[in-house]
């Protein structure tokens, strides 16, 4: 009894004393992969996966939540555990476990043949009291190959650098940079990497070679007002998502360009409230007068019931034309009432959200997304105020009692005209890229995948989708036929388009997309990566397919 009394206290003194690095962990860093499946395996609490940021010292938290019950785990799951702990126990860092290249701490090693081992490695690293920096370099070089037809190839080379650290325990820092340069098929490069279809400096191409490069920044203050109340303020730019959803969600995908913006997070209890104001761009043009800013506000508050479920309502607004809003700062405010208040000129758009947590192994979740304001016409489903869209999924790790599997199912349905705006400046929308899910309006898609982790070092992805979708209907010459509702930036027009649209009407595309994703980590933060994908597109009306494969192996590493 006294051992188990020993060890809670232990457990206790560890949580309270926690090392506080306010910096966030990139939403695209695995880790977020092992903590959702541990939540789902009710190892540990929600983790607020809609809006799925967290910082060091969070996920440090809940490394050290799922190390209580390590007993709960398999045997592949307590070393992946392993290997976070030794990345994010920053308190712990010694010359045991982690490696510098530049002397800047005096506890690390600065061993040659460390390079090649899993200790964690670092650029340089220096820790002081009440202060500490960490600079890694970032290189990545892929190889992408059309296989279906047999043509074009690229390949991507880039490096750049990340630094980050804390100061004073409240106020954490990131600065990161990447510029690289493309060899072989300039166009095919975008199927690689998507990102590069909003970058300017790939679009713009002017120079004599392919070439892009990416940038984020930001300051991160937070604070713990009073037991169990918690404040967090961040200001700059980095990659943000919001929503749920595992191919891609109604509210934030991420499959668009980093936002610029200030955002406040506030946590009490089981009520939480996220706020942030962003801005971006239209649709690029080289005509550069042409070009716009846009600005986005959001605000969402949610109840978390543990091992119950989170609720979640949310709403935000776009805007141009005009700087800053300051009806639209205000946190405490409903949007849509004030943007009626305004003139009625902005784009609109609410949300309601649940996830569960009662049942071990099986998560549920759903959205509901509804653009400008149905609500008076809600009877008739056809009309194309009704612009609705909606997402269900589950997610269910070790399926029929196999370890370290889990598989995904989802189903999106989104209305026609969804995402498009009578503005064309104010559409749900940030260079030509939709910032919700990519399907698109007057879409429905069924997704699944299934993940294994063979191992810490190895995990496979097998993906399949199917999606249907009414495009608008063109002539010969490119004038607009008829309008489904199917694109974006294409909004309804009064006296000239049907008040009344059929979901999935136009010209019906139906897309199967498989894909298969193999990573591979054979020593710490060197990463390969090998991806296929393949491709086959009906037009249903013209009675036309085509299919398109491609795959690429990408190698990343972080030193």
């Amino acid at each position: 009894m006294i051992r188990k009394i020993s060890f809670f206290i232990a457990i206790l003194l560890i949580a309270t004393n926690l090392p506080a690095q306010q910096e966030n962990v990139p939403i695209d860093h695995d880790v977020y992969i092992f903590l959702k499946e541990m939540k789902v395996k009710n190892v540990i609490g929600p983790i607020h996966d809609d809006n799925p940021a967290m910082s060091r010292m969070e996920v440090r938290k809940f490394l050290e939540e799922i190390g209580a019950k390590i007993n709960e785990l398999s045997a592949t799951e307590k070393k992946i555990l392993k290997k976070y702990q030794n990345e994010f126990y920053d308190d712990k860092a010694g010359a045991s476990n982690t490696f510098e290249i530049f002397r800047g701490d005096s506890t690390f090693s600065t061993d040659a043949g460390d390079l090649l081992s899993d200790k964690i490695k670092y650029t340089y690293a220096n820790r002081t009291d009440g202060a500490n920096a960490y600079l890694n370099i970032l290189g990545r070089a892929v190889h992408g190959q059309n296989f279906s037809p047999f043509i074009d190839n690229s390949e991507l080379f880039d490096i750049g650098f990340r630094f980050r650290g804390t100061l004073l325990d409240k106020l954490g820092y990131d600065f990161a940079f990447i510029k690289g340069g493309i060899k072989g098929s300039n166009g095919y490069a975008a199927t690689i990497d998507p990102r590069l279809t909003y970058n300017f400096k790939y679009v713009e191409n002017t120079e004599n070679i392919g070439n892009y490069d990416f940038t984020e920044g930001y300051l991160r203050y937070y604070t713990e007002l009073n037991k169990n109340m918690n404040l967090a303020v961040e200001l700059g730019r980095e990659k943000m998502s919001f929503g749920y959803g595992y191919s891609g969600k109604l509210i934030l995908s991420a499959d668009h360009p980093d936002f610029d913006f200030f955002k406040i997070d506030f946590k009490y209890g089981i009520f939480s409230f996220t706020s942030w104001q962003a801005s971006t761009v239209g649709v690029f043009s080289r005509i550069r007068d042409s070009n716009y800013t846009k600005y986005i506000a959001t605000n969402q508050g949610k109840l978390s019931f543990k091992n119950l479920f989170d609720l979640a309502i949310g709403e935000s607004i776009i805007y141009s034309g005009r700087g800053l809003d300051l009806a639209y700062v205000n946190p405490f405010i409903f949007y849509k009432f004030v943007e009626m208040s305004l003139q009625d000129r902005d784009n609109a758009a609410a949300w309601i959200e649940m996830e569960t947590h009662f049942i071990k192994n099986l998560e549920f979740q759903g959205t509901f997304f509804i653009d400008d304001d149905p609500f008076g016409n809600l009877s008739d489903l056809n009309n194309f105020i009704n612009k609705t869209g909606y997402q269900l999924a589950m997610f269910w790790y070790t399926p029929f009692g196999i370890s370290d599997l889990s598989f995904v199912a989802e189903y999106t349905r989104i209305r026609p005209y969804v995402y498009s705006h009578y503005n064309p400046e104010d559409t749900y929308t940030s260079w030509n890229q939709i910032l919700g899910q990519s399907i698109g309006p007057n879409s429905d898609q069924i997704y699944t995948r299934l993940a294994y982790n063979f191992n810490e070092w190895i995990r496979a992805e097998i993906d399949y989708a199917h999606i249907r979708h009414g495009d608008n209907i063109y002539d010969a010459q490119g004038q607009l036929v008829f309008n489904a509702g199917g694109d974006p930036f294409v909004s309804h027009r009064d006296n000239v388009d049907p008040v009344d649209i059929k979901f999935l009407d136009g010209e019906r595309i139906n897309t199967d997309i498989y894909s298969i994703d193999l990573r591979f980590e054979p020593v710490r933060q060197l990463f390969f990566d090998f991806v296929y994908k393949e491709t086959l597109r009906r037009d249903v009306i013209r009675d036309t397919s085509s299919d398109s494969g491609y795959g690429y192996l990408m190698m990343r590493f972080v030193l």
